[in-house]
């Protein structure tokens, strides 16, 4: 049972900071907050990231460890996405995560990024950072820059299964040409 309800919301002591850092992986006009998974106990500090990093859109892929009562209170919404820890998502949770990008980021790559998504699994280093390597394949990049791209900003991120199913991952967005034939 959560210890924040709808009708309280704890802020954090101003000096209080979070253990594990969440990292902003950015490509385009897309940017991710990747993180652990917060507790009701810390929570404020996340919704601080959040807040901080204009997420409006909580996407959580692993088992609930906090109650959603105070994001709902702030209009952020939490999509519980969860699969196997140091699997590939299941076609469905491909599937939703994707429309999700597409409608918060929109189709217009040239533009720059207004808010982001936070993501996070149990640590930030599996789960979370594969969705995220997945959306930045869909944006244009290779499987081996996306996979750089996520350890770069993420150290640890990706075990070796993952990083098979990143380089395995095929791209389900046709890429349109910009060039026209005369």
């Amino acid at each position: 049972m959560s210890t924040l309800t709808t009708t309280t919301l704890v802020r954090p002591h101003p000096e209080a900071r979070l253990l594990n850092r969440p990292a902003v992986i950015e490509y385009k006009h897309m940017r991710f907050l990747v993180s652990d998974a917060p507790a009701d106990s810390n929570l404020p500090l996340y919704i601080t990231e959040f807040e901080k990093h204009r997420s409006r859109n909580v996407v959580r892929v692993c088992d609930p460890t906090y109650g959603t009562a105070a994001l709902g209170q702030l209009g952020i919404k939490v999509f519980d996405w969860p699969f196997g820890d140091g699997e590939g998502p299941p076609p469905h949770i491909t599937r939703d995560w994707l429309h999700l990008v597409d409608s918060v980021f929109g189709k217009d790559e040239e533009q720059q990024p207004t808010e982001s998504i936070a993501i996070h699994c149990v640590a930030g280093l599996g789960r979370a950072p594969l969705l995220v390597a997945i959306a930045l394949i869909e944006a244009g990049l290779t499987p081996e820059e996306s996979i750089a791209r996520v350890r770069e900003k993420r150290r640890g991120a990706l075990n070796t299964k993952q990083a098979k199913f990143i380089m395995d991952y095929r791209r389900k967005k046709s890429r349109k040409s910009k060039c026209t034939i005369l």
